[in-house]
């Protein structure tokens, strides 16, 4: 185990709200430590106190430093007024409890510094809160949402849960915005305590529900990237006339030979991957997998690649994207259209009947796609419909789904988890007005592309480890073990044992037995959430969904920066120009990649948190016209004030208040998920499913409220160690209390792993 993974192995184990101070020696026993792994555990946890990541306790007893006098963080606020401040740097008691009233003023995403003060003890452990003493720099300034006027005073009341209350405005008509506008505002004056915040109105994006205004809506709120500067352009423009393809083949691998085809969606434009097979004696074949050769067309350092860094990725939504590379090279001269000499990056892999890999080389070369097709395309050949295509494409692709086929038992094999949970696509008409949801596609043709990516990204990434070169991999951690405890929890109260340890084995047994069964949601999503995010990172962690040790992003530059950095090292390798042997200097600096990590991480989790948000407003607006429709749903989460459902047609949950169930003393153990009327005996579980109808949607805060429309079952008390009782006597619920339930990402596309 290497030393950086196992120094973040012994900061999550210490930091576990049941952990005790212990010694070295326990701790390592602990943990599990082997014998023969005690000198670099010893060496690790000395190099941790040196640096004051932990402290040596009374008897020499290892933990995490306390909290002292203050501390710096980010600021998260909760609609109800108090508020948490995540700690830079993590200490004994994790996240930072700020009371009602003592936030001054900060707000979701401001850098703070906080005074800590004790607060009592509970369960044997200090309990600490926290007062905003000082706001070192704001998060946000600008602000999205509809502009309101009530008696005589304009105000922007904000979109989504980052600002709770209203932002007065002064001179409308200076930008002459009207009430019901879709705006921009930019606060002037932060609120504090007695006073509201007031700003200006910036921008005018349109009326608010008019078709183009929900997505200009959430491009601001997130602060994507738009137009591409004039130099970039320029720097785009300039690649593509500096192109000479006969000048280029000479240093290439000419494959246009090859049959080679991609497989793309209906609404694709950009198109970075293509496929071939090629039969060897012995039963054997080759996939060739062939990535667009961006890294040939973006200088480092240059205006393209500065700015490419920058966006680190391209958001995808209904109908519109926004790129990371200009599209006269995305859409364009990197594009791998049919037909159409295109450079690429080559993998070439070679399997044995049983889809083991034997053999791996690469190229730079040049491609001719012989086909492009959709998803829907490649389906309905397979299933035989292959009039009008020609036979070597009909013929490739058959061998395509039989080698995925293969491969992707043996992962499985391997350990590689396979989630099954639904997703559905908005429906937009021709003026961009959403109209309808469906299904997503789950054809066997996605699988193909997908299972084919993955073995390139790992191959690749063994490549890399091998040559000993550090680079930005795709990791992956294993759960936590505080959020394996919690799904355990879970199981039970379904009436599944847990398993006993979790791994790839287990979590795979716990997935084949629900299958089928009435519990396979409830459980496929209580293991998705029992994931931590991947992310990118030099860390030599591994990917645990995929069951890799070695996996980086290498299939998609056109529309990823890490995969850009991957193929720039692969061009250097295939021109002897990297590697163990050319010495340090040449190596890529790790500390620049873990800063280069966490840019792009955290603008992957901006596009998909934009990309998410748009995609609940549109199906908002849908349920927002079919108020009192009924709907089975299903139970995905429980809070102090309510229950979660999702309603399956539309993949959204809805909130079912505990004012709007039988009266009752409703006795709550969200780490459970249940809830249990103590004078009726009756009970709600994750996984129920419960006949609700929509009541209400906000659209401004993305909320649903439903009632119930069933009677409820009585059922046996369950059992709970940690619960609140909320009452709805009289019809009214108590004030909720605690932390609010945190929502469930949605399950990843796998071609995004």
């Amino acid at each position: 185990m290497s030393s950086e993974r196992l120094t973040e192995r012994i900061l999550k184990f210490v930091a576990r709200s049941e952990y005790q101070p212990q010694q070295a020696r326990a701790l390592a026993r602990a943990m599990g430590i082997a014998e023969d792994e005690y000198g670099d555990f010893h060496d690790a946890v000395k190099a941790l106190t040196k640096s004051g990541r932990m402290v040596m306790g009374a008897r020499h007893a290892v933990t995490l430093p306390e909290p002292r006098g203050s501390l710096f963080g980010k600021y998260r606020a909760n609609p109800r007024g108090f508020g948490f401040v995540i700690p830079d740097a993590p200490h004994l008691h994790g996240d930072l409890y700020v009371p009602e009233g003592k936030s001054g003023g900060a707000m979701t995403g401001d850098t703070v510094r906080a005074a800590i003060r004790k607060r009592g003890k509970r369960g044997g452990k200090m309990l600490y809160e926290g007062r905003i003493l000082e706001i070192v720099t704001r998060g946000d300034s600008r602000f999205v949402g509809e502009l309101q006027n009530e008696l005589g005073q304009w105000f922007v009341r904000p979109d989504g849960n980052t600002f709770h209350g209203p932002i007065f405005v002064g001179d409308v008509g200076a930008k002459t915005a009207k009430a019901g506008d879709q705006v921009v505002a930019e606060i002037t004056e932060y609120p504090a305590p007695g006073r509201d915040a007031r700003g200006v109105v910036v921008e005018v994006l349109g009326k608010r529900g008019a078709p183009g205004v929900d997505l200009l809506s959430i491009i601001n709120q997130h602060g994507l990237p738009t137009e591409f500067p004039p130099e970039v352009l320029a720097d785009a423009r300039k690649a593509i006339a500096g192109y000479d393809s006969q000048a280029v083949l000479a240093e290439r691998k000419d494959l246009r030979d090859l049959t080679v085809i991609t497989i793309d969606p209906d609404t694709a434009r950009d198109f970075d991957d293509a496929i071939s097979l090629t039969p060897l004696p012995g039963g054997k074949i080759e996939l060739g997998v062939h990535i667009a050769d961006v890294a040939h067309f973006v200088v480092p350092g240059g205006p393209l690649d500065r700015e490419a860094q920058e966006r680190s990725n391209s958001a995808y939504f209904p109908n519109h994207v926004i790129p990371m590379l200009p599209e006269v090279l995305s859409n364009g001269l990197c594009s791998l259209q049919e037909n159409q000499p295109r450079l690429t990056k080559s993998a070439f892999i070679t399997y044995d009947r049983r889809g083991k890999v034997v053999a791996e080389r690469f190229a730079n070369g040049m491609i001719h796609s012989a086909k492009r097709l959709t998803y829907g395309e490649a389906t309905n050949i397979l299933a035989g419909k292959t009039r009008g295509y020609a036979k070597s494409v009909v013929a490739l692709l058959k061998e395509m789904e039989k080698l995925a086929r293969t491969i992707r038992a043996r992962r499985i094999r391997a350990g590689m988890l396979v989630l099954n949970l639904p997703e559905v696509e908005v429906v937009l008409n021709d003026a961009g007005e959403v109209v309808g949801v469906a299904p997503e596609d789950t054809a066997f043709s996605h699988t193909i592309i997908e299972m084919f990516m993955v073995e390139a990204n790992e191959a690749v990434g063994r490549l890399l480890r091998e040559l000993g070169v550090p680079n930005l991999r795709r990791i992956h951690p294993e759960p936590e073990e505080e959020v394996v405890e919690s799904l355990g929890r879970f199981l039970g109260v379904l009436g599944i044992k847990a398993p006993k340890a979790v791994n790839h084995r287990s979590l795979q047994k716990l997935l084949q037995e629900a299958e089928g069964s009435s519990n396979q949601y409830a459980v496929n999503l209580a293991v998705l959430r029992s994931m931590q995010q991947a992310v990118y990172s030099p860390k030599p962690t591994g990917h645990f969904a995929l069951a890799s040790e070695d996996y980086v992003h290498f299939t998609s530059p056109i529309r990823r920066y890490p995969d850009l950095t991957i193929h720039r090292l692969l061009d250097a390798h295939l021109r002897n120009d990297l590697g163990k042997r050319k010495g340090r200097k040449q190596q890529p600096n790790t500390a620049a990649l873990e800063a280069l990590g966490e840019l792009c991480s955290t603008h992957e989790r901006r596009a998909e948190g934009a990309e998410r948000e748009l995609k609940l407003v549109y199906i908002l607006r849908l349920l927002a016209q079919r108020l009192g429709d009924v709907f089975e749903g299903v139970v995905t989460g429980v809070a102090n004030f309510g229950v979660f459902v999702q309603l399956p047609e539309y993949l959204v949950d809805g909130l079912l208040r505990f004012s709007d169930l039988p009266e009752d003393w409703w006795e709550v153990d969200a780490a459970a998920g249940c809830v249990v009327g103590e004078r009726t005996g009756y009970s709600i579980k994750l996984g129920d499913r419960l006949t609700v109808a929509v009541a209400a949607v906000d659209l401004a805060t993305r909320k649903v409220n439903l009632t119930l429309d069933q009677p409820l079952s009585r059922k046996r008390k369950a059992s709970s160690t940690a619960s609140r009782k909320t009452s709805t006597r009289g019809r009214k619920a108590r004030k909720p209390t605690g932390k609010a339930r945190k929502s469930a990402g949605k399950a990843r596309r796998s071609r995004r792993r």
